[in-house]
């Protein structure tokens, strides 16, 4: 394999390598294992996870036993999580440089803010093996003047932003609401003030390093009051295989210890974890929306799924841990000037499609799929999306990750008003500017007709392979269905759940034969209102296995996560990269096709298991 052979000594030349692998995720750079780790120990565990013809051939510490200095990839280099640690585990490797197609925005903010370099220029391989040489100034050419600064400087800790900027223009012409909101927020050249900063323990504690090395003592937070922690990712890991085969327990409990820690020095809010050690108060994100995210704010979290709270109408965005630990001393973060991708979707959704249907047809689209909504921020509107919940408007928001978006956000409405007052009990009016201008300017605008959507699944190994599930002839026979995450540990999504498993239990159905179903509810809030209304009866009555808030499988952090490569799971979380929830296949899927294939034992949507039982189609 020409990877073993470079790792051996071998040079190859651009065109010997061959094609390059696309869509190298960040949870092949820095996979589980290495999470717990925030130093220099990353290194060995830097690209462990990386996946090429069905093997994994980069072992413990074979980047920095080869001396590669240099990384060449293909397109959408770093898609997945937010994680500082790929970058970093690549830099405390040896790595150098990083030559790739392009670059996913998070990764490459982060490897900026580190120190690391990258290039798209795919000339530049040749040209080191045959002895050239390359500056520095060949390199940040092309860059914006901020990121090429950053990097000048040895990284985001080492930079000396000039306060003097402009503001940024707006003009006198339309506006979208993204440009009025970042007006509001703007303080310095490049820079804007977040109303609220978050974190999760998984970055904590780097974070917390970083800061003690720069300050010491005299470490003072800004604004503490608006910095909100969260224990989320790990609050299951005592239930994990892999953490407990793998021997991580040590190292997660030493993560939610520094976590706590940093809280309770800096008298910062922590959402943490139960009382009994089993699961959390909720996901980061999804407790962001439900509890504090209000329309036109913005919001910075460590997780590449802060945008979950532009469904409320706000700018969220997620940032690496160098940058939030910047902004815990400064309340300042950068921002470019990304363009806005208009998603207009037009008519309404059919009986039996949601929104996470929707967000995997927008994956799939030519568009997203080949790159165009990297680094842009997506409004998504319309009728069908005037229709949506709050709830299911943040599915689309939260898998803006997924299509590469800086941002995305739904402009405020009656049902925002509604969310606000169900929720959290307050009264909300909206201020007349709280949405985007007729005319105004967009990168791009994708339409959508709702009315040709059906129940969508996406193919094992990226969120972008998706299709109709009618499309797919041979339906896979399943292992494991889980429905939970951010994505799917909503209200909404619960209630997608209750709608399938009520029927089957009125039907005398159960979980199939060799079917494990699990539910995991997104926050505390969910699994009361779940309680409440009734619903754990039917989820009990087939046989569910139902589990306390958290990241849980997602991240391969809890029950519902594969525990060998023959196993097939449907979910209904964000992203199946190889090895994102254990080493077997993940299909992903709505709520309502996860629930309806576990009953089935196999890939099927609602509909068609009504059908199968000779029950009146919706």
């Amino acid at each position: 394999m020409r990877v073993r052979a470079q790792l051996a000594g071998q040079d190859l030349t651009r065109d010997a390598a061959g094609p390059l692998r696309d869509d190298i995720s960040t949870d092949e750079m820095a996979p589980l294992a290495a999470m717990v780790h925030f130093d220099a120990a990353l290194g060995r565990h830097a690209h462990t996870g990386f996946t090429a013809g069905g093997q994994r051939p980069i072992g413990l510490g074979a980047l920095q036993a080869a001396g590669i200095s240099v990384l060449v990839g293909g397109r959408r280099y770093g898609k997945g999580s937010s994680r500082e640690h790929a970058p970093l585990a690549e830099l405390s490797a040896g790595v150098r440089l990083v030559v790739a197609a392009s670059f996913e925005r998070l990764y490459r903010d982060n490897a900026d803010n580190l120190g690391l370099l990258t290039s798209t220029d795919l000339t530049l391989p040749d040209r080191l093996q045959q002895g050239g040489t390359v500056t520095l100034d060949e390199l940040l050419a092309d860059r914006p003047p901020q990121a090429a600064a950053i990097v000048r400087a040895g990284g985001l800790l080492r930079w000396q932003p000039d306060d003097a900027g402009p503001p940024p223009a707006t003009g006198t012409g339309p506006l979208t609401l993204f440009e009025k909101i970042v007006a509001r927020h703007h303080c310095s050249a490049g820079l804007v003030r977040p109303d609220w900063r978050f974190i999760h323990e998984y970055y904590t504690g780097m974070a917390a390093h970083l800061l003690e090395q720069a300050f010491g003592d005299g470490l003072r937070l800004h604004e503490p009051q608006t910095i909100v922690c969260f224990e989320d990712h790990l609050t299951l890991a005592q239930r994990s295989p892999l953490h407990v085969a793998q021997g991580l327990l040590p190292g997660a409990r030493r993560l939610g210890q520094v976590h706590r820690a940093f809280a309770a020095r800096h008298g910062l809010t922590d959402h943490g974890v139960h009382a009994d050690g089993e699961g959390s108060e909720g996901i980061s994100h999804a407790l962001m929306a439900e509890r504090y995210a209000r329309p036109g704010q913005l919001l910075v979290g460590t997780d590449s799924h802060t945008p979950h709270s532009g469904a409320l109408g706000c700018v969220a965005f997620g940032v690496g841990t160098t940058e939030m630990a910047r902004a815990f001393v400064t309340g300042r973060v950068r921002l470019g000037t990304p363009g806005v991708l208009r998603v207009q979707v037009e008519g309404r959704l059919p009986p039996g499609v949601a929104a996470k249907d929707l967000a995997l047809q927008l994956l799939a689209d030519p568009l997203v799929r080949s790159g165009g909504g990297i680094g842009r921020v997506f409004e998504f509107g319309g009728p069908a999306v005037g229709a949506m919940s709050t709830d299911e408007r943040a599915t689309l928001t939260n898998m803006t990750a997924e299509m590469g978006g800086f941002a995305g956000y739904v402009e405020p409405d009656a049902e925002t008003v509604r969310f606000i007052a169900e929720r959290r009990g307050e009264a909300l009016t909206l201020a007349p500017w709280m949405c985007s201008d007729p005319g105004a300017r967009y990168a791009a605008v994708l339409t959508v007709d709702a009315a040709t959507l059906s129940p969508w699944v996406a193919r094992p190994g990226d969120p972008g392979r998706g299709l109709p599930l009618a499309a797919l002839s041979e339906r896979p026979t399943i292992h494991i269905a889980y429905g939970g995450s951010c994505t799917a540990g909503k209200r909404a999504d619960f209630e997608a759940y209750h709608a399938v498993l009520a029927w089957a239990a009125a039907q005398g159905l159960r979980v199939a034969d060799g079917v494990q179903l699990y539910l995991q509810f997104g926050t505390d809030e969910v699994r009361a209102h779940a309680q409440v209304a009734g619903w754990c009866a039917a989820f009990e009555a087939v046989g569910a296995t139902l589990l306390p808030p958290g990241c849980g499988a997602c991240a391969n952090g809890g029950p519902g996560a594969s525990t060998r490569p023959g196993q097939v799971t449907v979910s209904a979380i964000n992203r199946n990269f190889p090895g994102r929830s254990g080493p077997g296949e993940v299909w992903l899927a709505s709520p309502a096709t996860v629930a309806a294939s576990a009953i089935a034992g196999r890939l099927m949507a609602f509909d068609e298991l009504l059908a199968a039982h000779g029950a009146a189609v919706r």
